[in-house]
């Protein structure tokens, strides 16, 4: 009798899947909840040590939800995408007012909260409470597109149709937890974007694209675009004997949405910095200081920062407030901010 794909892939799960991550010790609703957000687009190593401490600040939602969502941001610097972090935030004040501090176990609640699409509802679901629901991440998105050897880019809405058809005809009536995780390790351990190890594969005899020799071609890439390039100059304003710096919380959407950074001018060279600096009632004292440029990728954008130092008169015009800090370096773990700026601003500081 031909085995389900569900039955060969628990099996291959029972001995070779991954049994030691921490969110899996104890599978609780808020550890899944809060693994998922973090794993968004970032791989298992990266997010353990993150997960970790994360859990020792924040040990439950309601912790969470009280903490200011400058603690929030300052465990989550380096881990990118930081709009997952306030989303999480936000979340959590929902489960907290809405919920009672629980996770729904309605799929459409799920989905309703921040933060939260259709496949990490789903996993959270699924794990945490074992209900039965189809994911279709990255790499559950790869496996199912060589699977069934389904053509065309799996970020399209039509294509991404069939898959979730497929996602959800695989499931199996019992173990989803089980499952779930086993579809994530397949396509993160065997079912690699490169060099995908087949001949491991508990699946393989009925893999259409393998069969043919064209796991390669599968799935199609994202349609090429040309990257734009942004360039930023990063204002370094100091003050001080003991070089207080001027910081700026950035807008809450756009890049590092949230997070502390020294002022960022866009673009060309319009404003000049002093003249930036006298708009507001800041006086320049020297000259403007061209530091080493920096460069940093995004998902769908260069950067190139180019920073300027300058001494300045530090005047009441512009207070400490939610919206503007003068810090020293020591004061930098405090506080959110984006990993290239600290690591300039660390090197900086020698």
């Amino acid at each position: 009798m031909h085995r389900s794909f569900s039955d060969r892939l628990l099996a291959w799960f029972d001995v070779h899947g991954r049994h030691d991550l921490p969110w899996q010790h104890p599978r609780d609703p808020y550890r899944v909840w809060l693994a998922e957000i973090m794993l968004q687009q970032t791989q298992v190593v990266t997010v353990i040590p993150y997960f970790e401490r994360f859990l020792l600040r924040f040990p439950d939602v309601a912790t969470l939800a009280s903490a200011p969502l400058d603690d929030v941001l300052a465990l989550w610097a380096g881990l990118g995408y930081y709009a997952r972090a306030r989303n999480l935030h936000r979340c959590a004040k929902v489960l907290v007012s809405d919920f009672g501090g629980r996770f729904p176990r309605s799929l459409q609640q799920a989905m309703d909260l921040p933060g939260l699409g259709r496949s990490t509802a789903a996993a959270v679901l699924a794990q945490a409470y074992g209900e039965r629901h189809a994911i279709l991440d990255g790499n559950v998105r790869r496996v199912l597109s060589r699977h069934a050897l389904i053509a065309g880019w799996p970020g399209h809405p039509a294509v991404q149709t069939q898959l979730w058809h497929i996602a959800e005809a695989q499931l199996p009536r019992q173990r989803l937890a089980d499952y779930t995780q086993a579809l994530m390790d397949l396509g993160a351990t065997l079912c690699t974007r490169h060099a995908p190890e087949c001949s491991r594969c508990p699946v393989a005899n009925d893999c259409k694209a393998y069969q043919r020799g064209v796991t390669a071609a599968y799935p199609e890439a994202r349609p090429r675009r040309q990257r734009p390039l942004r360039v930023s100059r990063l204002l370094l304003l100091v003050h001080g004997d003991d070089d207080q710096l001027l910081l700026e919380r950035r807008a809450p959407v756009g890049i590092w949405g949230g997070l502390w950074s020294p002022p960022m001018l866009e673009g060309g060279e319009s404003p000049s910095e002093p003249e930036w600096c006298h708009s507001r009632q800041l006086t320049p004292l020297g000259d403007v200081e061209s530091l080493p440029e920096v460069s940093h990728a995004f998902t769908h954008f260069d950067l190139r920062i180019h920073p300027r130092r300058l001494r300045v008169s530090r005047l009441d015009a512009v207070r400490e407030s939610d919206q503007w800090r003068w810090v020293t370096i020591r004061d930098l773990s405090d506080l959110g901010l984006p990993a290239p700026v600290r690591k300039l601003l660390m090197n900086l500081a020698g």
